[in-house]
């Protein structure tokens, strides 16, 4: 056997698996020989992929700054503040938290806390996470399957775009990864031995997990679950039992923190932001649960797809359907190998044919396949807000499912050697304990080819949306890949001193798209609410979460209907009905953009000022806005006889003013500016009471629903004080009424 061989076919190393597996009999999986241990380049090539991985993830962190500036101000806020950490609130003084669980914020914060408030501190953690996530998928495909599975799996991670956008970025995305990656692993490890101790970790797992993105870490549950009361070896009842424990366990990691959130009173801790009644569980159970999947998500952007005239995710998410992970804006993210991962998929189960019930190699498939699917399944038809970023929790399936498929069809393409036996369920044993059924050695070898055709053909289409960003790769990748598909269908009589050759071809021309990508992307600053990945493709929405950071007038949405074109567009210049400056029936909002009744505008943003905005668009919803010298001047003047140095509303307007300043800035209505908090009358007891010294008149967005709060009070601001401009945005001080003036 040569050195590629070796490299293809290694089986896990026997040491690390722990309990020796119960007595096999001649129907089950055929374990490796005891004294067969993982080739010298195991480890050498492991800490290869970890460096690359965190060279790729941490070069040129710095560039995005804040990233998304509605999470790092939470994070700054709970840096300072206890309390802001524990709950995830958005400002030090605690009016209202972030719109999610907030796990991924005490990693960060704890980051700031140690190395003082930057973006290195705050991204190298996400990047990290990044690290970890590969090397511990890694471990999870090696223990069954191989050191080359584990290394195809963990380098596919490494690369998919989505996953170098989210593992350099500061969304909750990237500890939730890592957290399911580890559920995954301590599954295998349950599986394995039946242990109790091993599949109550699973559980824990998936509720911190809950902690950090809520209801989207319990899409893995029923996967787990599925395999292990399937697979692991001991009686049902058992079985059922230690998944009742497992079960336990997410209740108690997830329930503690909502138990506490639920318990304290409102008045002692900061209004749970996205929700309409501050309660986590209306948030859990509504904005951020089942609306997602209906569309019924009262206080979000926009219209869900559900409802008629939408077209999923309201104007973010694309049209929904089976081909959504490979639409316009969604295919360059996630799906390069998603194809082949499918079929991979389908071999791989027909290799494991009739084995078993505790066969690990269906097993780890049905475990890969069924979180791939399961999820996949759940984005592509969700009506309710999807963003291109979710797809960031695939990317760990394809992966493994890559690395899996691919290891499995090339040991079963060899020709069978001499001293092969059949079993009992007609599956052949050769001497080295490779178990086979009873395919030819050419249909595994057709089957590979075919995935690398299929791959370097779906990468010649992705490629293709992105027509002027180096046009040449487009054609190399498939003329290099379609050569390597049909020299793999010769490999067995290829001399073997060219068989490394064919697979190094043919692993380049399949990654080689997803690593320009990731590339492209690692070199690219992010801002704003809504990244993606790679270049700007035809028909997806460009690294702002729009072509040049703002929806265009007149912009199509998915599903039918306009983006009206906004102040500053230089198109109609009409004002966006429901849009910033538009009230609940697109009428126009005092205090919203365009600053109250002197209707100053700020150029270069909707309702515009001097101010720069930072990306996204939308009157502050998708980005920031940074104060120039003057306004950050006059907001710390005095700040600190002030709760709240400014408010104004929404978060992401919020934000800018407070990292700028490292004062609290109240957000008025939360993330959408439709949250309820505070109201009219809670906002005027704090003006009273002299806790708010301004209120910045240049931000927010009438969502879907939700409270009319923010529009109350931007009225009763513009009619109760006087506005002054400051380099175009206008501002009020509420420490002096007009009539004081």
């Amino acid at each position: 056997m040569d050195r590629t061989e070796s490299l293809l076919t290694a089986p896990a190393d026997p040491g690390v698996v722990g309990p020796p597996p119960p007595a096999t009999r001649p129907d089950q999986e055929h374990p490796p020989p005891a004294a067969r241990r993982s080739p010298a380049w195991t480890r050498p090539a492991l800490v290869v992929l970890l460096l690359a991985t965190g060279l790729l993830y941490i070069w040129g962190l710095g560039a995005s700054g804040w990233a998304n500036s509605f999470y790092a101000a939470a994070v700054q806020a709970g840096s300072v503040s206890w309390k802001a950490l524990f709950y995830g609130s958005s400002d030090a003084a605690d009016s209202i938290t972030v719109d999610k669980t907030p796990a991924s914020l005490w990693l960060m914060a704890l980051s700031v806390r140690v190395f003082g408030l930057n973006s290195w501190a705050m991204l190298v953690p996400q990047a990290l996470c990044g690290v970890a996530s590969v090397g511990v998928l890694y471990a999870t495909v090696k223990r069954w399957y191989g050191p080359a599975a584990g290394l195809i799996a963990g380098a596919v991670l490494a690369v998919t775009p989505v996953a170098t956008l989210m593992f350099r970025f500061n969304n909750p995305d990237a500890l939730l990864v890592l957290l399911l990656v580890a559920g995954a692993y301590a599954t295998v490890r349950a599986v394995e031995a039946a242990s109790t101790r091993w599949i109550v970790l699973v559980g824990a797992l998936v509720g911190f997990g809950f902690l950090t993105k809520m209801l989207q870490a319990f899409l893995v549950i029923p996967v787990f679950a599925g395999v292990y009361l399937l697979a692991a070896p001991t009686g049902l009842w058992r079985r059922v039992r230690q998944l009742l424990l497992a079960g336990l366990a997410v209740v108690v990691s997830a329930g503690w923190w909502v138990a506490i959130v639920e318990l304290v009173p409102a008045s002692a801790r900061p209004y749970i932001g996205g929700s309409q009644g501050n309660s986590i569980l209306e948030l859990t159970l509504g904005y951020n649960g089942l609306g997602r999947i209906t569309g019924d998500e009262v206080g979000s952007v926009g219209d869900g797809g559900g409802r008629p005239g939408g077209g999923g995710g309201g104007p973010f998410g694309g049209q929904t359907g089976l081909l959504r992970m490979f639409d316009g804006e969604i295919g360059g993210q996630i799906s390069w190998l998603l194809p082949a991962a499918l079929i991979l998929l389908v071999a791989g189960l027909l290799v494991a044919g009739r084995a078993a019930r505790t066969d690990r190699t269906r097993a780890g498939l049905l475990l890969w396949g069924g979180w791939l699917l399961v999820t996949g399944l759940i984005f592509s038809f969700m009506s309710g807000i999807f963003h291109a970023y979710y797809t960031v929790a695939l990317a760990p399936a394809v992966g493994a499912l890559v690395g899996i498929g691919v290891t499995l069809l090339w040991r079963q393409r060899r020709p069978l050697p001499a001293g092969t036996q059949e079993t009992p369920d007609g599956t052949l044993a050769d001497p080295e304990g490779t178990r086979r059924q009873r395919w030819r050695p050419l249909a595994a070898t057709a089957t590979l080819a075919g995935t690398l055709a299929v791959t370097v053909w779906w990468a010649w289409v992705l490629l293709g949306r992105s027509p002027d960003w180096y046009p040449w790769l487009r054609t190399t990748v498939l003329i290099a890949g379609l050569a390597g598909a049909a020299l793999i269908l010769l490999v067995n009589r290829l001399p073997r001193r060219l068989v490394p050759v064919v697979l190094g071809l043919g692993a380049a021309a399949a990654l080689a798209g997803p690593v320009a990508y990731a590339v492209q992307t690692a070199a690219t600053p992010h801002t704003g609410s809504i990244p993606t990945a790679g270049p700007n493709v035809a028909g997806g929405f460009g690294r702002g979460g729009f072509p040049g950071g703002r929806p265009p007038g007149g912009m199509e949405l998915p599903g039918g209907g306009q983006i009206p074109a906004l102040p500053g567009d230089g198109q109609n210049g009409g004002q966006a009905p429901g849009f910033p400056g538009g009230g609940q029936n697109g009428g126009q909002a005092p205090g919203f953009p365009g600053g109250g009744r002197n209707g100053a505008q700020t150029p270069g943003s909707p309702g515009g000022g001097q101010g720069r905005s930072t990306g996204g668009g939308m009157g502050g919803l998708l980005d920031t806005r940074e104060p120039s010298a003057e306004l950050r001047e006059l907001l710390e003047h005095d700040s600190d006889n002030y709760t709240w140095v400014a408010a104004t509303v929404g978060s992401n307007n919020a934000s800018g003013y407070q990292l700028a300043t490292g004062d609290p800035v109240m957000a008025i209505g939360g993330f959408n500016g439709s949250d309820p908090s505070p109201t009219l009358a809670q906002f005027q007891r704090y003006v009273a009471d002299g806790e708010i010294h301004y209120f910045v008149g240049d931000g927010g967005f009438r969502a879907n629903g939700g409270s009319s709060a923010s529009q109350e009070i931007a009225a009763w601001v513009t009619e109760t004080f006087t506005a002054q401009t400051v380099d175009g945005v206008t501002v009020y001080d509420l420490s002096t009424e007009k009539d004081a003036a």
